[in-house]
């Protein structure tokens, strides 16, 4: 053997470590099915063929964790791929991510998983995996989000996979693909072995596998040689010797050509691919056949099974690590010994620990006999008692001035040991430490994650459990969009906010959203040619496809709440909270609410498919209940039985009267029945929450949302929605009452057969008269049209997906900020501002008439207007009132449904600080529909965002917002602005642009000159020719040619839009002149 081989042969001495064998139907000790080492910590980590995984730390191999990561029925863990969030498992049903301290992240399992076999990663930082088997379909999950992005089909069947630079599969036929892993399309093919592939590896550039090849007169056999593929040429090399039977393969992670192969009976053969002669020969103790060869990714360990379930480690006596970089294992505390009590009569029993139970407490008194007393009054300072002296009335005494003035003491018994769920940071403040408080939050998260789970498994809930409780937006000084409503959801469903007036209906609302049939009709109503102010239903619609496109997002039902405010008869019903006294029950509101929504509902649908709707004597397709909670124990008690509320009922219509199955009856009907009864399924449920003497009762919704996806699904998905918290919870946790504190008030059941029905043809016959004619309303349509505003030509400029248009609007403040200021002068904002939507402006964004309006619509406003905010909107008293208003005024509703058209046409909009806009107009934008110039003129690391008439100034030479804001000519100058940025990107100058930007404007606040003291002289020396005309020489010029895209055409200089044309440079002469000129040089 040479020096060489001497050497590697020391450095791979056996060191063998058993673990224990099986031992009956113990399932965290199943036979072996797979193992791999940690790419990121110093884990061993082996799955069963009863679905667990176990993990081992260390060259001792001291148990770790061990984790149910697969129901039993699906098979063996098949696989393991490792990410920084945890580890990913996969079996022949499902795939599973976990951290590696034992905590579920998501499990995936689709019907259409029926074989799954192998996975890896698309590449070495991608968090997306591609999952494929002996199957028809192949699935792209994304790692981060724990969701199936999408289905890939196929035609072969795959058995094993690996990435290097290409995705690598086998197929159950002895063939390998090399697949692409932006298109995942096959670009080389070519057969392996003659029957199948039994192992495979694939890295540094090399693909080595092992197979099965058939013999003429005989069973199958392994196949003696060892094939090597090259996948820089994607060509085949001179296969490896192994007369053995080569069975397993493993490339060195750090010998690039290095490989080793193994056998079922235990000889381990260490070549060099470019010298197949020189090799390595070691024979492992076994006393049975080999099962796996497994090489950690430091390439200093190898693990190695047999059929007597036992895992023999390798590796070097001096030096045994598993992962590249270690990093550190987390481990849990050690539990402190408990301390020795003696029973006598000097030991208090309350120092005694109570056992664990389950049942409630006789000491568990009902809420109605405790209240709260205040403390003891605390003792006179004996300074103050020296200095009394007798007054009129009392006595007097010097202020000792140990407190501030008006400062007293809390005297109420506050709860100590209540357990609540920890407010979010702003997001302000967020920004400041973004690495440290996303991990205290994702603690505080899992921490509140696992007590709810705690309490939701008990037996009793005699305690409401966090997530039913009461949820509070707090504001800081940015307001209510400062707010993290994403801390309270990790779903893709979105929750309602209740800083709103009559915010009560959210969980209604909620609960008519997932009910299919109720969501179709609304939108179909909404994209019709309803105008009326007051339609609930259109309301309705634009509220349902907010709450869609958002996903997961906070949403608030701002418009549906002020339309249905104004209703004479909500007044009259006592359903408005303004009018409601406190000791009304909120449940007994809901309910009223309900039954008139349905009313108005079908009151609205009238008006736009009169002509279309049908009388039936049938039953409805949904059937809508008001729960009668009965005041007395015995009535309640009755929803506390366990399977009261049957989750499918079915209803026989007869002449006699209605009857209802469900059950073993509702089965026994439908098979002894020759024709079928209608069958329903429980949507949701309105549920009324008490939380007890320290929190208000209130009001959340309990929603199966599988019925409503578009995909099918047999699973139930049950969600809690309480307000903007949203929570998936368990169907027995949904369907429990307890008549505490937890009660159903309102219950929609629909028929099965429409399950999944969700309708989305709205979205092709949209009815967008509205956007080409003046829509003025009756009171003031007399008065003079916009003279700058040029409707759109149906023809010629109707609105596609992708088109540009520019915009922006201008607000009012319907209502002041309520502010509190405590006796320490602590300043807490109760409720923001709440403005309404005074004018918008809409103007294209290409074509003959750029930057010309074609929509800009006043608002006529009928409540109090508290503060025009004329410094900032341009609009003062009387221009929003029909009777004086020199402007052509519209409703609410028709200047939101030019928006809300113009959004589900596709369009882009262009414009400054959107989110703010879009969020107090009450409509979800996607991102991919905005182009914000805030964020396009931004530097994350700078951490300030710049103001549009500072960006103005700077790339167009103009001073505007100079008295007031118009709409018009702020959407026209974001419209600019955007147009300079694509210039600025063609003429790959951006980044340069920005830090200038940047620099430039910290010397002057982020100010044009003009607010600076000297701002005019200022201005003119930096721009001799004046803000108008002036040009720029940015950008660069290679071969005496421009580079970049011309400013728009000359027809923008007729709407007032001038400013530099695209960036040129000039020639670098020198190291000094190696920079772009700025545009105020």
């Amino acid at each position: 053997m040479s020096s060489s081989a001497g050497e590697e042969a020391e450095t791979f001495q056996l060191q063998r470590l058993q673990l224990l064998p099986v031992e009956g139907n113990n399932l965290q000790s199943g036979a072996i099915s797979t193992v791999a080492f940690d790419t990121h910590q110093e884990l061993l980590w082996i799955g069963n063929d009863c679905g667990r995984i176990t993990s081992f730390y260390g060259p001792e191999l001291t148990k770790y964790t061990s984790i149910r990561s697969h129901p039993p029925g699906e098979g063996p863990v098949i696989q393991f791929l490792f990410h920084e969030k945890g580890v990913i498992s996969l079996a022949s049903h499902s795939v599973h991510l976990c951290s590696r301290r034992g905590l579920t992240q998501w499990h995936i399992s689709e019907i259409s998983m029926t074989n799954l076999c192998c996975m890896s990663f698309l590449g070495k930082e991608s968090s997306e995996i591609l999952v494929a088997g002996c199957q028809n379909i192949m699935y792209k999950i994304d790692v981060e989000r724990g969701q199936v992005m999408q289905e890939i089909p196929t035609i072969h069947k795959y058995t094993i996979m690996k990435h290097c630079h290409y995705i690598c599969v086998a197929t159950d036929t002895g063939w390998v693909n090399i697949l692409d892993p932006d298109t995942l399309r096959i670009i080389k093919s070519w057969q392996a072995h003659t029957l199948s592939i039994h192992d495979m590896d694939a890295q540094n550039n090399y693909l080595v596998t092992c197979g099965w090849s058939s013999r003429p007169h005989g069973p199958s056999m392994l196949d003696m040689l060892a094939k090597v593929f090259d996948l820089r040429k994607l060509t085949q090399l001179t296969p490896i010797a192994f007369p053995g039977g080569a069975a397993f393969v493993q490339m060195h992670p750090k010998m690039n050509t290095t490989s080793i192969i193994a056998s079922q009976s235990g000889q381990v053969q260490i070549v060099d691919l470019m010298n197949p002669n020189t090799t390595n020969i070691h024979q492992a103790r076994l006393s049975t056949y080999m099962l796996s060869l497994t090489l950690a990714p430091s390439g200093d360990a190898w693990a190695l099974t047999d059929q007597e379930n036992t895992v023999h480690l390798w590796g070097s006596r001096k030096k045994m690590q598993f992962s590249n970089y270690r990093n550190p294992t987390e481990f849990a505390d050690e539990p402190s010994p408990l301390p020795s009590i003696s029973l006598n009569s000097d030991v208090p029993l309350s120092s005694i620990g109570m056992p664990h139970y389950r049942e409630k407490l006789l000491s568990a008194w009902p809420d109605d006999h405790i209240y709260e007393v205040g403390r003891l009054p605390a003792k006179i300072d004996p300074g103050v008692m020296k200095s009394m002296l007798p007054a009129p009335i009392g006595h007097c005494a010097t202020n000792p001035r140990k407190k501030l003035r008006n400062e007293a003491d809390v005297t109420r018994l506050l709860p100590s040991n209540e357990i609540t769920m920890v407010a979010p940071k702003f997001l302000s403040q967020k920004a400041l430490n973004p690495v440290n408080d996303d991990n205290e939050e994702r603690k505080t998260s899992d921490t509140v994650e696992a007590f709810v789970d705690v309490v939701l498994a008990s037996s009793t809930k005699a305690e409401v459990p966090v997530m039913y409780r009461n949820v509070e937006i707090k504001y800081s000084k940015f307001g209510v969009d400062d707010f993290d409503f994403q801390y309270y959801n990790k779903t893709h469903y979105s929750g309602l906010e209740t800083h709103i007036t009559n915010s009560y209906l959210n969980p209604l609302l909620q609960l008519f959203k997932f009910t299919p049939m109720i969501r179709n009709l609304a939108l179909h109503h909404t994209a019709s040619n309803c105008t009326s102010e007051g339609c609930l239903l259109c309301e309705m619609g634009f509220l349902f496809d907010m709450l869609e496109k958002a996903d997961g997002l906070s949403c608030q039902a701002t418009n549906f709440l002020k339309a249905f405010g104004v209703i004479p008869e909500a007044a009259r019903l006592g359903m408005l909270e303004d009018n409601l006294p406190s000791s009304s029950s909120l449940e007994r509101k809901i309910q009223i609410a309900n039954r008139f929504l349905l009313e108005q509902i079908a009151f609205d649908s009238k008006r736009v498919f009169a002509n279309d709707m049908k009388v039936e004597q049938s039953i409805p397709p949904v059937l809508v209940f008001n729960a009668g909670l009965e005041k007395t124990s015995e009535g309640r008690q009755l929803w506390a039985r366990p399977g009261w509320l049957p989750e499918e009922i079915g209803i026989s219509a007869q002449e006699g009267g209605v009857t209802c199955y469900e059950g073993s009856q509702l089965s026994h009907r439908q098979s002894a029945s020759r024709e079928p009864i209608p069958v329903y399924e429980l949507v949701g449920m309105v549920v009324d929450v008490n939380s007890g003497e320290h929190q208000k009762p209130h009001l959340v919704s309990l929603i199966n949302v599988a019925i409503s996806e578009k995909t099918l699904t047999r699973q139930n998905q049950w969600h809690l929605f309480n307000d903007f918290l949203v929570r998936e919870t368990p169907t027995a946790d949904a369907l429990h009452f307890e008549p505490s504190w937890k009660m159903p008030v309102t219950l929609i059941y629909q028929i099965k057969s429409s399950r999944h029905a969700i309708d989305d043809s709205w979205k092709g016959c949209l009815d967008t008269r509205c956007l080409y004619y003046e829509n003025s309303i009756p009171a003031n349509a007399s008065q003079s049209s916009h003279s700058s505003v040029v409707s759109l030509n149906p023809s010629t400029e109707a609105p596609r997906r992708g088109s540009p248009v520019a915009i922006d609007s201008e607000f009012v403040a319907l209502r002041a900020e309520e502010i509190e200021i405590s006796a320490t002068g602590e300043r807490e904002v109760i409720r923001p501002t709440r403005l309404g939507l005074a004018r918008v402006s809409v103007l294209r964004g290409a074509g003959m008439l750029q930057a010309v309006p074609f929509i800009d619509d006043h608002i006529a406003i009928r409540e109090p207007i508290v503060d025009y905010l004329t410094k900032y909107s341009g609009l003062k008293p009387g221009d929003l009132d029909a009777s004086r208003s020199t402007h052509a005024l519209v409703t609410l509703k028709v200047a939101y449904k030019k928006i809300w058209l113009l959004l589900n046409l596709g369009v882009v909009f262009v414009g400054h600080g959107l989110p703010s806009d879009f969020r107090t107009m009450n409509i979800h934008v996607p991102k991919a529909q905005v182009m914000d110039t805030v964020d396009l003129f931004y530097i994350r690391a700078r951490a300030r965002k710049l103001s549009l008439r500072f960006l103005a100034f700077y790339l167009l030479h103009e001073d505007i917002q100079q008295n007031t804001h118009d709409s018009v000519e702020d959407a026209r100058t974001a419209l600019r602005l955007w147009y300079k940025y694509k210039e600025f990107c063609d003429a790959k100058i951006l980044n340069h642009i920005l830090n200038e930007i940047y620099i430039e404007g910290r010397k002057f606040s982020y100010k044009p000159p003009s607010e600076l003291p000297g701002g005019t002289a200022f201005a003119m020396a930096r721009n001799p020719r004046g803000l108008e005309g002036g040009t720029a020489t940015l950008g660069m010029e290679v071969g005496g040619n421009r580079t970049g895209r011309e400013t728009p055409p000359n027809q923008i200089v007729s709407t007032g839009m001038s400013g530099p044309t695209t960036p040129v440079g000039r020639r670098a002469t020198s190291k000094e002149n190696d920079y772009f000129e700025s545009p105020l040089r």
